[in-house]
């Protein structure tokens, strides 16, 4: 009789196993790499929300190519090398076909060489500095001619700005885009003295000295701004401080780059109204796919409280690309829908339509936000029409002849169109 219950055993966990086996070959394993814990938690957590929804809905559409899609998380918890050695992990242990993450530029940065190396998919849903396009990579957030160009210039010709602080996260996004915006500032006859730039570190928290200084700065006689790339959950003390010091949004106006009503949903807003942000989507914008997206949202997430924002539009506008991609292809192999995926359009949620260009970045508008008491933005300004995302900056002297093609032939993130080569990631 035991040996009888131990070969039923036997043959009853060979049978789960294989029906495990069998259901892991009928799912299409997506990679979600966001920081559920660390500095960066108050940001990616929704972006994995985010993706476990779009997922979600997508299966309920019948999947992809006749299987289910499956989630695959994984927390880097706001580590940078941690998040090359998670990507990895996803790629080869979990055999994912797409990895949907990071937030901050020096994460994109970490897991490049492993993606590049793997021949993997990414998709990148974060504004970021530009000066970079992979083959594996997809930026589907702003690019700097998508979100901070278009900020400063209304600053300059709404605002009246004469004076700059620029003041950022000491890591590679908020320098690089500083150090364009310098260039773009000074060629717009905008003096060095009226230019001041700060750094600090991630999780910064004692503001008192330096929000003094911007303050002292801003009392010489010419309209101030704060242009802020600032990340993280550094932003709660750095607006807090504003408020304390009674800086307020008509005495020296902040646009931000990294705040969003994700971001806003944990402040008093109190003294941050009039205060703006820059982005290609706000939660109030006025759209039937906005609408629904907000719906599908709040009942996936269970609560109305709930906000959207840029970052989770993005994700939204690449995670729809990457499934057509997947469709037009016929399957789900990178070099495939690494080709497919350049001119596929789909519908934003401002109410048109988004295009994956050749260099990897998409076409989007740009929005001018202001801060409201309820956490939410009044649009003040928009393009007339979608701007193209620029991988490499007109105004840095080592990019302005740079362009990106990934289409044969040219097939390079990196030709120079003055020397007519290509230095740059090419196969």
């Amino acid at each position: 009789m035991l040996k009888n219950r131990f070969w039923q055993s036997a043959v009853l966990a060979a049978a789960v196993a294989g029906s495990s086996m069998v259901m892991a070959a009928d799912t299409i394993k997506v990679g979600v790499l966001h920081s559920l814990s660390g500095t960066m938690a108050i940001s990616e957590t929704t972006l994995k929300d985010t993706m476990l929804m779009l997922i979600e809905e997508q299966n309920k559409k019948g999947g992809l190519l006749g299987k289910q899609l499956e989630a695959v998380v994984v927390d880097p918890a706001s580590n940078w090398p941690l998040f090359a050695e998670k990507a990895r992990e996803l790629i080869e242990k979990d055999e994912v076909a797409a990895i949907f993450g990071c937030w901050t530029s020096v994460s994109r940065k970490s897991i490049l060489p492993v993606v590049e190396e793997l021949d993997s998919v990414v998709f990148y849903p974060v504004q970021y500095e530009g000066e970079e396009s992979s083959k594996n990579v997809f930026y589907t957030g702003a690019a700097p001619n998508q979100q901070a160009i278009p900020a400063v210039d209304y600053l300059m010709e709404e605002l009246g700005v004469e004076r700059w602080v620029l003041a950022g996260t000491d890591y590679v996004y908020p320098r690089t885009t500083n150090k364009i915006l310098e260039a773009y500032l000074q060629d717009s006859g905008v003096a060095a003295d009226d230019i001041m730039i700060n750094y600090t570190p991630f999780g910064h928290s004692d503001w008192q000295s330096i929000v003094s200084d911007i303050k002292k700065f801003g009392a010489e006689g010419k309209k101030t701004a704060v242009v802020s790339t600032i990340n993280g959950d550094a932003n709660v003390p750095f607006y807090k401080e504003l408020g304390s010091q009674g800086i307020s949004s008509a005495d020296i106006p902040v646009v931000a780059f990294s705040v969003g009503e994700e971001e806003l949903s944990g402040m008093d807003t109190g003294p941050l109204v009039g205060h703006l942000a820059a982005w290609n989507y706000f939660m109030s914008v006025e759209s039937d796919a906005n609408d629904e997206f907000i719906e599908n949202w709040h009942a996936f997430i269970g609560d109305e409280d709930r906000v959207t924002n840029d970052p989770m539009e993005a994700h939204y506008i690449g995670f729809n690309m990457w499934v057509k991609a997947v469709e037009k292809a016929g399957t789900t192999a990178a070099p495939a829908v690494q080709d497919a995926i350049i001119g596929v359009s789909v519908p934003n949620l401002t109410g048109g339509l988004s295009s994956m260009m050749p260099n990897h970045h998409i076409s989007k508008p740009v929005l001018i936000g202001e801060i409201q008491d309820d956490g939410q933005f009044e649009v003040v300004s928009s393009t007339s029409g979608l701007v193209v995302g620029d991988a490499w900056s007109d105004f840095l002297p080592g990019s302005k002849d740079l362009i990106a093609d990934w289409r044969a032939p040219l097939s390079c993130g990196n030709y120079n169109v003055t020397t007519g080569k290509c230095s740059g990631q090419n196969f």
